[in-house]
């Protein structure tokens, strides 16, 4: 959610934000929140993210003199501003650096979405990046494989996948220390309406071909026989297609489609066209690291304890 793209004028946004603002935001999402959430740095880290996203998509959307800050720029804000949050700044590299470690091995869910000829998938498209993946994201605390899938859909496409979804349809690949499991939801009318329901996530959403994804290799990032650039794809088109040749589909071959893949939705930031063919195929920017952290969660501060009671105490005090 950092770093989005700002309009010309967003040169002119260095305005940093004002302490009553970070208090405001400190106390929605920091200080009142269960206290199993103020358990670890890392549920912590994970609170200021959510703070961050909606400094990024409401504050800084809502006043243009505000400056737009990375995650990391954000965090050392809060964590300088915030009193409860202050007693731990000399350590902010090391808390940063075991919360981006940590990231890398939750969990992610997501599904493949088929049409009604199992010859097109629909991907989407970052906000950041050139790559496209399928809709997938991290899971939650305690969330369930399958309602992650659903919810993280929902967010990046707009789509319902919860009446579709078998849970014992899926396809799961291990990616360094992490889990991806995608769903398989086949049948999905081409003409069906998407549009993702997250501010600045989605840049674009596509039906594309899948033999037009076939890579030359597996790796996590690839490129389709066309050039397409491709994130955490490539893994499952092998077990997707032996997938497909086992299951029959909703309809035959339809020839009257374009060869090319099919541009559903597409952002006010980027070119027009709301059903063009997607000829975006060269890259601009890389994905984020993906690969695996060779250190254990928390390394930097194992012997590092998170003391709650400032902030229990900062949450009776506003109370009362």
């Amino acid at each position: 959610m950092s770093n989005h793209h700002r309009s010309p004028s967003s040169s002119y946004k260095t305005v940093l934000p004002p302490q009553e603002l970070l208090d405001d935001l400190c106390s929605r999402f920091v200080l009142n929140v269960p206290k199993e959430d103020l358990q670890s740095f890392e549920r912590i880290l994970f609170l200021v993210e959510y703070a961050h996203w909606f400094y990024e998509d409401n504050s800084v959307e809502n006043n243009p003199s505000l400056k737009s800050l990375s995650l990391k720029e954000f965090t050392s804000l809060m964590f300088n501003s915030c009193d409860v949050l202050k007693p731990y700044v000399a350590h902010i590299d090391d808390i940063f650096k075991d919360f981006t470690s940590y990231k890398v091995r939750v969990p992610v869910t997501g599904a493949i979405i088929l049409d009604e000829t199992f010859e097109r998938c629909l991907l989407v498209k970052g906000w950041k990046g050139s790559s496209w993946s399928f809709p997938r994201g991290k899971k939650s605390k305690d969330e369930e494989d399958h309602a992650c899938a659903v919810r993280e859909v929902l967010e990046e496409t707009g789509f319902d996948v919860s009446k579709f979804l078998n849970k014992d349809e899926y396809l799961e690949v291990i990616f360094g220390q992490q889990r991806v499991r995608l769903y398989i939801i086949a049948g999905v009318k081409d003409d069906t309406s998407f549009a993702p329901q997250t501010k600045k996530e989605i840049s674009e959403i596509a039906w594309q071909r899948l033999d037009e994804l076939q890579p030359s290799s597996d790796e996590v990032i690839s490129r389709g026989i066309t050039g397409l650039k491709l994130y955490m794809v490539s893994p499952f088109l092998a077990s997707l297609k032996s997938w497909i040749s086992t299951h029959q589909p909703h309809m035959a071959p339809r020839p009257d489609l374009p060869l090319k893949g099919i541009c559903v939705w597409k952002a006010k930031h980027s070119s027009t066209g709301s059903s063009s063919t997607i000829m975006d195929s060269q890259p601009t920017k890389s994905e984020p690291d993906s690969q695996p952290i060779d250190v254990g969660p928390g390394r930097s501060l194992r012997n590092f304890r998170f003391s709650i009671a400032p902030i229990l105490q900062a949450m009776e005090a506003s109370f009362s």
